[in-house]
């Protein structure tokens, strides 16, 4: 996977859950998690590769937040409308 998305888990028409994929190369399964924020989890693969952010309270989480984070591990920043999903309903 070469570009990162998000992926949203509605109930009710509002956001439960969310997970924002990272960029990685091959098939890699999480072995380790970090909490980094409140509502924010990373997940790692065995050789210390960042797979995805947890976002366990999308409607708490700016878009500020999620790229203070992602510049830490070296990702791309997100916009405010690359999280428009977590908003809608």
């Amino acid at each position: 996977m070469n570009e990162p998305y998000l992926e949203v888990t509605y109930r009710k028409g509002r956001a439960l859950a969310a997970y924002f994929y990272l960029p990685r190369s091959g098939k890699k399964k999480a072995v380790r998690t970090r909490r980094v924020d409140p509502g924010l989890i990373i997940d790692f693969a065995s050789n210390g590769e960042p797979l995805g952010i947890e976002i366990t309270a999308p409607s708490e989480i700016t878009a500020a937040t999620l790229n203070k984070v992602l510049r830490d591990l070296g990702v791309a920043p997100v916009s405010a409308k690359d999280l428009s999903p977590l908003r809608a309903a």
